[in-house]
């Protein structure tokens, strides 16, 4: 106890102050020290492994969720892809010219190749311009996936956990001409091995492939 008058420590046995002869009844008890501590004894344990697994509260999508939704994403683009390419095949008269060709009717050689060419060119293009706005606006939408992705609770991020701009999704997706290079898919199959699950492309546009947990 301390005494309140002078401040000094006392017995509670004594009846005055030995510094100032205040009377026990002016004193006050000493508060009890309290043993410090350790701000961490306190923390959820969470194995090294669990925290290499998870990112943001999320963990890295591995090599066959993406192969499952790549698919399911092939199906869609092809889709879209027929319904465009009938009425445009149409409206262009290509199907026409096409039947001129078979049917053997007097038409120039050179012009039979050059319609041959150009259908196959502006086919090539239709399906890179539809799976290019497919996957850089779904990807760079409020979902941050593609159908496929969305289907198997996937997300596309920045490094940081962020959603991706139009522009990034359009560079990843540009990307895996890099990735379809490498000989025997490795490109893509280091999804499943890389310490943040990214195949090529992602590792070039800095992206993650994410999923809810």
């Amino acid at each position: 106890m301390y005494c309140s008058k002078c401040g000094s420590e006392i017995s509670a046995t004594t009846a005055f102050c030995s510094t100032c002869g205040q009377a026990i009844s002016g004193l006050v008890p000493a508060i009890p020290s309290l043993s410090p501590v350790d701000p961490n004894q306190y923390a959820p344990v969470v194995s090294s492994s669990y925290r290499g697994l998870q990112y943001g509260g999320v963990a890295y999508a591995g090599f066959w969720l993406r192969f499952v939704a790549f698919l399911i994403d092939g199906v869609v683009a092809l889709v879209a892809f027929v319904i465009l390419l009938i009425p445009l095949f149409i409206l262009t008269g290509a199907g026409a010219a096409l039947s001129r060709i078979g049917s053997d009717e007097d038409i120039n050689d050179n012009v039979g190749a050059f319609l041959g060419i150009g259908f196959v060119l502006g086919f090539i293009g239709i399906i890179i311009v539809v799976s290019w706005l497919y996957y850089a606006l779904s990807e760079s939408s409020s979902w941050q996936a593609t159908l496929g992705k969305k289907m198997l609770h996937l997300k596309v991020t920045d490094m940081t956990g962020q959603p991706i701009s139009f522009g990034r999704a359009s560079g990843r997706f540009f990307a895996r001409i890099v990735t379809k290079l490498i000989p025997l898919g490795i490109g893509y199959m280091l999804a499943g091995f890389t310490e943040k699950k990214q195949a090529i492309h992602d590792m070039i546009a800095s992206c993650l492939v994410l999923r809810n947990v």
